[in-house]
């Protein structure tokens, strides 16, 4: 297997991070390893496999002869430089939403649809965080019978909103130890001890965009374009590893027995489901680590076609990071 010349746009944020150490876990064979970012950050050194690497300026000059990039960047930054990536014969690995909804770019989760990556036009979309962990937890049970509705709630870690959620977090905690005010700056409102019920903007009837997403998403994931969601997000004082309950609608009956040994057999899936133990997934658990935990299964009470489950997934490293580069391990091989 040759070496690739693997880019990585937003090096320096909480994903661009976690791309570089999962690139070294999981031996990715990097010939060159170039760290793009913007200004600020241009000029400065890091390690990386105990080599020293200098950041780069992003700009277009730098994608050339460049295999892969790895986005890490927000929307704006993900759409200006596409053309760039694409022009200089390199594959734009996307972890941003810039084009998660063109029907021209795919969006792939490697343990659901990895034969959606060979049709890709230069850009491959790395879904959505909560719903890259649900659709891991759910997808075992699609192939059995196809998943009809979804009703979702989300309680995602302070880290998914980037580096500063967790010292907010953390600063809060704080003042409220020595009893002086908060001041909110990366959410809304005081995030420790309270959860806020909003994540992102109004989309559609009430629904916010992160809501929305796993609707949208799923059905491109899954090859399930009729299907619907209805999905709630809530910003948890949880430090890191999102946690997702979700009821879902099979067009025929399963078995809990049945989902269980499904999930237990399906990859990226690890089945955690005792409640007579106390055995279940939290995030704790889960955190630092490329595994969905799946439990709590159980029959629906409102639909004997339903299923009831909770899974956590490390929304940094499943959520994004190891999902694109799974991603680029999948381009390499086909």
């Amino acid at each position: 297997m040759r070496d690739y010349k693997v880019a990585i746009l937003g090096a320096t944020g909480a994903v661009g991070r976690e791309m570089m150490k999962i690139l070294a876990e999981r031996n990715f064979p990097v010939g060159e390893l170039h760290l793009l970012a913007s200004e600020r950050s241009a000029g400065k050194v890091v390690a990386w496999q105990g080599k020293p690497i200098q950041i780069e300026l992003a700009c277009e000059a730098a994608f050339e002869g460049i295999d892969i990039v790895l986005g890490a960047a927000e929307n704006d930054i993900a759409r200006q430089f596409a053309p760039a990536i694409v022009k200089a014969g390199a594959v734009f690995v996307d972890n941003s939403s810039a084009f998660r909804m063109d029907p021209d770019v795919p969006l792939v989760v490697p343990e659901i649809n990895p034969e959606d990556v060979k049709n890709h036009h230069g850009i491959i979309s790395n879904p959505n965080c909560s719903t890259i962990i649900t659709a891991t937890a759910v997808n075992a049970l699609n192939a059995i019978s196809p998943i009809r509705s979804m009703v979702v709630s989300t309680y995602q870690a302070v880290s998914g909103a980037g580096a500063g959620g967790p010292i907010e977090l953390s600063e809060q905690v704080e003042a409220l130890r020595q009893g002086r005010a908060v001041e909110p700056k990366v959410f809304p409102y005081q995030i420790a001890f309270n959860l806020i019920p909003q994540i992102g903007s109004e989309q559609y009837e009430g629904y916010t965009s992160e809501e929305m997403k796993m609707q949208n998403e799923g059905r491109r994931i899954m090859h399930l374009p009729d299907l619907k969601v209805t999905c709630t997000c809530v910003r948890v004082p949880v430090v890191r590893s999102h946690s997702i309950s979700a009821t879902l609608h099979f067009d025929r009956k399963i078995s809990v027995s049945q989902a269980q040994r499904a999930i237990a057999q399906a990859p990226g899936c690890k089945l955690v489901d005792s409640l007579r133990k106390q055995q279940y997934p939290m995030p704790l658990d889960t955190s630092d680590q490329d595994t969905v935990f799946v439990g709590r299964i159980r029959q629906d009470l409102t639909d004997e076609n339903g299923l009831t489950l909770w899974c956590c997934g490390d929304q940094i490293r499943k959520g994004a990071a190891t999902n694109a580069v799974q991603i680029a391990e999948l381009l390499i091989e086909k």
